[in-house]
């Protein structure tokens, strides 16, 4: 028992000295992990362990926590440099912050740029929604330390050329506007929200805007874009699709719903016959009662009812790459691609993803490439064999032959596709255009040249006609009075009260003794019928050719020697009557036939004459019966009464004239004026009125 009990007791120093080793070991151990750790921890946040969803493009871009909408991380680091074309301005807006720290020591959010630096933001700090940098370039900068909850962050930019940028959590029941247009970063395909409805019947007010967008076709996830909204009444049921990798739900009543304006593009490209379609292989299916169904490509178009075409080879490693090559005709414009799978129930085919190979005549096959990454674009196609799927090609399609190329399918390949698309719009012919124009511009130019030529003839002959009308001949300018020029001699002015042409009848109309003024439609009296020699003329009086309607007022031949017309008078009161103002009435019988002195046609009734004394009633009745007047008081209406004055002294230019008694004026004597004008010097027949 002793030795037992002693070897039991010579055991313990033997089993003591390894547990006082283990306690220095085991700290040792502990510091080595520690320090092991630490730069790895730190090596890990320098690598941006804690950044989640990044999409960037060129002028556009999203970014959030890891695990967003999710709790972030503890202990982690993302920073991340954006940056959008030189000369433009940042535009950051914050759609959502959510930092468990309120002191921003280890949990924050910091904008850093060369300049300036926005931040740190975190906890329940008032952060703006909106940042305009001014620089091009910013660094985002998120760390964790040790938290319990937080969602972290989700970021939103663009440069200034798009400062109606919103977030990929705005909706339409954000906006009140009947009609808005907004601008879509690039990556809000991923982010989570719900949308409801389609492009055909419309979206729920309370989807995501930017999220329905890309649902739409309206926008490409990779890009971003441009959206024009347009809001509506709302219907009662919204019916849920898949449609460029975005499935929406159905949705129930709504007060209002959204529809995207877009360019038009859109319809179906109708194919005209079943050999437009033509497939790598076929399935021919025999049924259990022996009938033969051909799967042929013919059957692929979407409209058919009935089966698909289906491939010949079901195994999931085939030899050869299957697809469905369609032939449009012409070169055409492909904006999107419907697909479905067999339709039939009993047969569970669909395809679940396909790229895209196209070409024009005589080229070579091209693959359909993503935008940001330049490689072959794989499309997500159906979820089961009854439910179309949509995708958009945003940049569209430009070919006339597209083939279809499946990537992974279930069981076996079937389609049924619509392509969606429009006519090519032709460029304008500058040819055609400009033809018509020129030939529409030298029209006008001919014809208005032919317009101003005519009526510059038109005027031409106006001033013509007067010329001719222009004769030495007495007679010939009282029947054309106005055929004259103005004379620059003498001119009177009058308002313009008369505008069309008056004639001058001197049988006809009630005239006075002499000749009265004229009114011109031009507002000017000149000398027409005057008894002076005409001072724009220089035919001559005595022309021998002259017939016998030419040759002055009265038939009387003119003398050797003496003037066919009456020299004016040179005194220095004025050479002619003023013009008349108040027209007096015109006596009885101022020509008359008996007395040789002839005037053509019939005699007329005149009431008054400028040489009666008429106008000054005292001194009428004695210059009628002055013997040296040489203006006798009307006689009366009697036929046998003379129509002209006899001159005092003096012979007649003839005999028969001599005959006739017909008096001259004496030289030295004046005209009688009318009244209200000036006062005669001496009483003489007045022999012109201009």
């Amino acid at each position: 028992m002793e030795a037992g009990a002693r070897g039991g007791g010579g055991c313990a120093p033997a089993g003591g000295a390894p547990r006082g080793l283990l306690a220095p070991l085991l700290l040792v151990v502990v510091v080595v992990v520690v320090l092991v750790s630490a730069p790895l921890r730190l090596q890990a946040e320098e690598l941006g362990d804690g950044c989640g969803h990044i999409v960037t493009y060129k002028d556009s871009g999203t970014m959030t926590s890891k695990n967003y909408p999710g709790t972030y991380p503890n202990h982690t680091v993302c920073e991340k440099t954006i940056t959008v074309p030189k000369g433009k301005r940042l535009i950051l807006r914050l759609a959502d912050l959510d930092i468990e720290s309120q002191t921003c020591a280890s949990d924050y959010l910091l904008f850093t740029s060369n300049s300036d630096q926005y931040g740190p933001y975190c906890g329940s700090m008032n952060v703006p929604k909106e940042l305009l940098l001014n620089t091009s370039e910013v660094t985002v900068r998120f760390q964790s330390g040790s938290h319990i909850s937080g969602r972290g962050f989700l970021l939103t930019y663009a440069s200034s050329d798009h400062p109606d940028l919103i977030t990929c959590l705005e909706r339409a029941n954000h906006y009140l506007m009947t009609e808005y247009s907004k601008f879509c970063p690039a990556g809000c395909k991923d982010i989570a929200g719900d949308i409801s409805g389609n492009v055909v019947d419309g979206y729920r007010d309370t989807s995501l805007l930017c999220k329905a967008a890309i649902h739409a076709g309206i926008i490409a996830d990779e890009l971003g874009g441009q959206i024009n909204v347009l809001q509506l009444k709302g219907i009662s049921r919204y019916e849920g699709v898949l449609a460029n990798g975005v499935l929406s739900r159905d949705g129930s009543l709504s007060e209002k719903r959204f529809l995207f304006t877009s360019n038009g593009c859109s319809r179906s490209l109708s194919l005209d016959s079943d050999n437009q379609i033509t497939a790598s292989s076929s399935w021919q299916w025999v049924s259990e009662i022996g009938e033969q169904i051909l799967w042929s490509p013919g059957q692929a178009r979407l409209q058919n009812q009935g089966p698909s075409w289906a491939s010949g080879d079901s195994s999931k490693n085939h030899r050869q790459r299957e697809w469905l090559e369609i032939d449009l005709g012409e070169k055409k414009k492909i904006t999107g691609i419907r697909t479905t799978g067999s339709t039939q129930s009993n047969f569970n085919f669909y395809v679940k993803s396909f790229v895209m190979n196209f070409k024009n005549n005589n080229s070579k096959w091209r693959t359909y490439k993503g935008i940001g990454n330049n490689e072959e674009k794989v499309f997500q196609g159906n979820f089961n064999f009854r439910d179309p799927v949509r995708n958009n090609f945003i940049p569209p399609i430009v070919a006339r032959y597209v083939r279809v190329v499946p990537k992974k399918w279930h069981q076996r390949i079937a389609l049924k596709v619509e392509l969606i698309g429009c006519q090519i719009t032709q460029g304008i012919n500058v040819t055609t255009v400009a033809v018509p124009l020129v030939l529409l511009l030298v029209l006008l130019s001919a014809g208005m040249g032919i317009f101003a030529a005519f009526r510059k003839r038109k005027k031409k002959g106006h001033s013509n006609g007067s010329a001719k009308a222009q004769k030495t001949d007495c007679w010939k300018q009282i029947k054309y009075p106005f055929a004259r020029h103005q004379s620059a001699e003498f001119t009177i002015s009058y308002d313009n009260e008369k505008e069309m042409t008056q004639k001058l009848d001197l049988i006809t109309s009630d005239m006075v003794d002499y000749q009265q003024p004229l009114m011109l439609g031009t507002g000017t009296v000149t000398r027409k019928g005057s008894t002076f020699r005409p001072m724009d003329t220089e035919a001559a009086a005595g022309e021998a050719g002259a017939s016998a309607e030419a040759r002055g007022h009265y038939d009387c031949p003119p003398a050797a020697g003496r003037h066919e017309y009456a020299l004016p008078w040179s005194s220095p009161e004025p050479e002619y009557a003023t013009p008349i103002v108040e027209r007096p009435l015109a006596r009885a019988h101022t020509f008359s036939a008996a007395r040789g002195c002839r005037a053509p046609g019939p005699p007329q009734v005149h009431k008054h004459s400028l040489s009666s004394g008429s106008f000054f009633p005292a001194a009428a009745a004695a210059a009628a019966g002055a013997p040296g007047s040489g203006h006798p008081k009307p006689r009366s209406p009697a036929p046998s009464a003379p129509g002209y004055d006899r001159p005092k002294a003096g012979g007649c230019v003839s005999a028969e004239c001599a005959e006739q008694d017909c008096r001259r004026p004496p030289p030295n004597e004046a005209y009688s004026a009318p009244r209200d004008g000036l006062k005669p010097r001496n009483h003489t027949a007045v022999t012109a009125l201009l």
